[in-house]
């Protein structure tokens, strides 16, 4: 971890949970940082720095030049330290670092939900053919949601936020924006990941008081913003997509595969469908789930049909193809809450990418 020392210079923007500054440095950088930086503090961590205070900051994505998290983040606040608050609930996230958090989570002991979460519809783990769309990188969410709208304006949907990547849910701004405008009912963080409406042990028990406590018509599971890649056929945090899926089957729900496409990513492996989607969904996925393409109407949805296809014929569990009109979509993606951006693109650059998410949205939104 790479620390340094500033000063709160101002505020630039804030969103539910967090707060953007810029700090100046206190003294020169040994790796070359600029004298001012942009610094993000979550609130529940550290208070609300104001001009003037004295910060620790972690720097490490500046020093490794990232993109998704290229912020330094407000350690702590050392001479205003954040009140000593009560908290009910005795689940820790962040465990045994520095940073860990207890909280109330929807289904421990303690829990006003506790008793719907143990009750005969949660021990059969029926979620009663409830539609759960599965994607691997956050960027899909509002996409999906376009598709969603689109076909089921009414739709009550919830989000069930991964720990794959970023861990608090005051990370994305996307979520922020989407809560509201109310696109997102409510959203459940999962694993280590913290800062949703609820808070959930697995993704077995988000999906339950989705649809238990959150009466919630139609569920979409994607993780965080920063999505962890190796090149290599099985380190990457989208693997989980297709666990998500097991997990939806397992406990009655209806699994929705939302695909992973990109005709404008220069790398061959994510050339139309992602071998992301392909080894989620063909390998990792063990159980019956929807596969929803668009109806080919130009060559590259003609290709992800062909892949698609392909990835039926050599899955390892029964993935069932639909194909599903686009007409309307893009006017429905272009008029989201929220930008839209996947690995720095947005819907100009990449209009497949959004497009076939946005399909997922359609065709699971019919399901309710």
């Amino acid at each position: 971890m790479s620390w340094r020392r500033g000063i709160v210079v101002r505020e630039v923007r804030r969103w539910p949970g967090a707060i953007e500054y810029a700090v100046a440095l206190a003294s020169p950088d040994p790796a070359g940082l600029p004298e001012q930086v942009r610094a993000l503090a979550y609130v529940s961590l550290v208070g609300e720095p104001v001009p003037g205070d004295s910060v620790l900051l972690n720097v490490s994505a500046l020093v490794l030049d990232l993109g998704t998290g290229g912020l330094a983040l407000v350690v702590a606040v050392p001479d205003r330290l954040p009140s000593n608050l009560e908290h009910p609930g005795h689940i820790v996230k962040a465990r045994y670092t520095p940073q860990q958090q207890f909280f109330l989570a929807v289904d421990e002991q303690d829990s006003p939900h506790h008793g719907v979460l143990t009750g005969s519809a949660a021990q059969a783990g029926s979620l009663d053919g409830l539609p759960v769309v599965v994607a691997d990188l956050h960027s899909a969410l509002p996409a999906i949601l376009a598709g969603v709208y689109a076909e089921r304006p009414q739709a009550r949907v919830a989000y069930v936020m991964t720990d794959g990547g970023a861990l608090p849910l005051a990370f994305s701004r996307t979520v922020a924006g989407l809560r509201e405008s109310g696109w997102l009912a409510a959203t459940i963080t999962v694993g280590q990941a913290f800062g949703g409406d609820h808070e959930a042990v697995t993704v077995h028990s988000a999906l339950v008081a989705a649809r238990l406590v959150l009466d919630a018509d139609l569920v979409v599971v994607a993780q965080g913003p920063g999505n962890v890649g190796t090149d290599t056929p099985w380190g990457f945090t989208g693997v989980a997509a297709g666990e998500v899926l097991n997990a939806t089957h397992t406990l009655g729900g209806r699994g929705v595969a939302s695909l992973r496409v990109s005709f404008a990513d220069p790398r061959e492996r994510h050339r139309g469908i992602s071998h992301h989607s392909r080894t989620a969904y063909g390998r990792v996925c063990l159980v019956p789930a929807d596969l929803p393409v668009p109806t080919p109407a130009n060559p590259e949805q003609r290709l992800v049909h062909e892949q698609a296809c392909a990835l039926v014929r050599e899955a390892t569990a029964a993935l069932d193809l639909h194909l599903v009109a686009t007409d309307g979509l893009l006017d429905a993606l272009a008029d989201t809450p929220v930008p839209l951006s996947t690995m720095g693109r947005g819907l100009a650059q990449d209009p497949e990418a959004f497009v076939t998410a946005a399909v997922a949205g359609r065709y699971a939104a019919r399901l309710t």
